[in-house]
């Protein structure tokens, strides 16, 4: 990093930044909210992600969507080493 910029960790996302996660669609026949949620997933820390998830919901996006081979949101970062947090946040989105 150049000496003249910082680096900054830890600041605030506005709600209307999160929303950009919703306009996002796929370039292949994945499904648009599995599509939405994996970007958000690589794109969001796990407290914005959460508040993304009440937007989601909220615009009448699908938690259960699945791909081709029929796997979810979950299945397929389950495996990650980061992915515990926002596995519980879904399941505890959809209730």
């Amino acid at each position: 990093m150049r000496k003249d910029k910082q680096q900054v960790i830890g600041e605030d996302i506005t709600d209307d930044a999160i929303k950009l996660f919703l306009a996002v669609e796929p370039a292949d026949d994945t499904p648009a909210s599995l599509h939405k949620l994996v970007k958000a997933y690589r794109g969001l820390r796990i407290d914005d992600f959460v508040r993304f998830l009440d937007f989601f919901r909220e615009a009448g996006y699908d938690l259960e969507a699945k791909n081709d081979q029929g796997e979810d949101f979950i299945a397929l970062i389950q495996d990650q080493r980061h992915a515990e947090p926002y596995v519980e946040a879904v399941r505890a989105a959809r209730g």
